[in-house]
């Protein structure tokens, strides 16, 4: 028979098949309990042979007999706590909580359902041995438990509590995936939607997106603000720089459209755009029918309603979480300054690993105006870039005006190909 052993780490459930070495040391351990209760019987049952011994030396043999009775029972007892410490360990496993403490006065009820562990609808899996699945749930939720537990108290059946932000907030403390819950997202009536494409370019409405937990409450405000250095002005299609984007170059570190698709072997077909602000490089790659899927969060803005009311896809996603991709199925991978995700320079390099992960070989990577703090910077991400080999189409370092500090900046631009790796 196969053991399920389900594991909460990276947010992903995991399953074992029981080995030959763990059913052996499961036997062994079997064995071991019950040659030990053997000779403790034996221990308490055996007597001395009166006819055999001198009675003088009785009170020796006493001593005897009762130190060898504490020793089994001592050893008995150990036994006992180390099977009690694995039955507890292995029923942690199959319930798949390695952190989270269900036994919290404070856990919602809600939450220690989903979690519960789950029969096969089909019954035990052939190929795997798996009988049963526990839903999947970030390994840091732990660290916020609280939080954790005010977003699953809710009412069963009834509309969820406005807490969208609450769950943001979760997904940026590394609480990511979240737990499902059985409520009724707030709808919004999309009253005005164009259809497609002529919702690329037209302005969206601010009564079809939700402003709860925002600071600005339409897009006015929002085109007043300098949010990041993807996004000035880019909810503002009709007006300003953004619907010139990828077709008209600003400075030499902006690449045309059209240049950049010129350069795919293969053909461009499908990409990924990482931290692609409003949406318009999708849109852009629509108009060529090529398919984008947008990498979003709605930090101080609406962008994943947005994008898609402009008929294209946004992923709501952090960069913390492994891309749901499987490896080798993208064309192009277009990246700015949504690549610089801080901290140490580990954090980059699993990040730089999943991008080539998911780009097929001979696909596009394009590094859109990223931001070079410094010398360091910029040498510690050429650098990493090297060690994967890639080909340089273009590779361009200049100077200009960065839309946040107003001052000249050293920005890099490139277009990479992915080799074909032989192993």
């Amino acid at each position: 028979m196969g053991s399920v052993s389900l594991k909460i780490g990276d947010g992903t459930a995991r399953f074992k098949r029981a080995t030959i070495c763990s059913s052996a040391v499961n036997i062994l351990m079997l064995f071991s309990v019950i040659t030990t209760n053997l000779f403790a019987l034996y221990a308490f049952t055996s007597s001395p042979d009166h006819h055999n011994q001198n009675h003088l030396h009785q009170p020796l043999h006493d001593h005897k007999n009762i130190t060898l009775i504490s020793q089994h029972v001592s050893l008995i007892l150990r036994e006992i706590d180390s099977s009690q410490k694995k039955l507890a360990r292995m029923e942690k496993e199959l319930l798949g909580y390695e952190t989270i403490d269900l036994s919290r006065p404070n856990i919602a009820s809600e939450l220690k359902l989903f979690l519960q562990h789950h029969q096969l609808p089909l019954g035990k899996d052939s190929k795997t041995g798996i009988t049963e699945m526990v839903a999947s749930v970030g390994h840091f939720c732990e660290k916020s438990a609280d939080l954790l537990a005010q977003y699953m108290t809710y009412k069963v059946s009834s509309q969820c509590p406005d807490d969208w932000s609450l769950g943001q907030k979760l997904i940026l403390r590394g609480c990511e995936p979240l737990p499902r819950r059985r409520c009724f997202a707030k709808s919004i009536s999309k009253v005005g939607l164009l259809s497609f494409p002529a919702s690329l370019w037209k302005p969206v409405s601010d009564k079809i997106v939700t402003w709860s937990g925002l600071g600005c409450k339409n897009f006015d405000c929002l085109n007043s603000k300098k949010l990041n250095r993807e996004c000035v002005g880019c909810f503002d299609l009709g007006k300003g720089y953004e619907n010139q984007r990828y077709v008209k170059a600003k400075n030499k570190n902006d690449f045309v459209l059209d240049d950049v698709l010129a350069l795919g072997s293969g053909g461009i077909r499908i990409g990924f755009d990482i931290g692609g602000g409003s949406g318009s490089f999708a849109a852009r790659m629509a108009e060529r029918n090529v398919t984008v899927v947008t990498n979003t969060l709605n930090i101080d803005a609406p962008y994943s309603e947005f994008i898609a009311a402009r008929g294209l896809f946004p992923l709501y996603l952090s960069l913390d979480h492994r891309f749901p991709f499987y490896d080798n199925v993208f064309d192009l991978v277009h990246v700015s300054s949504g690549l610089d995700i801080g901290g140490k320079p580990e954090k980059l390099e699993f990040l730089m690993f999943d991008i080539d992960r998911i780009l097929r070989a001979g696909g596009l990577f394009w590094l859109d105006n990223f931001y070079c703090a410094n010398d360091e910077k910029k040498r510690a991400l050429t650098r990493l870039i090297e060690r994967f080999g890639y080909k340089k189409l273009k590779w361009v370092i200049g100077e200009k005006a960065d839309v946040i500090t107003g001052k000249s900046e050293v920005y890099l631009s490139a277009v990479l190909q992915k080799p074909v790796r032989v192993s």
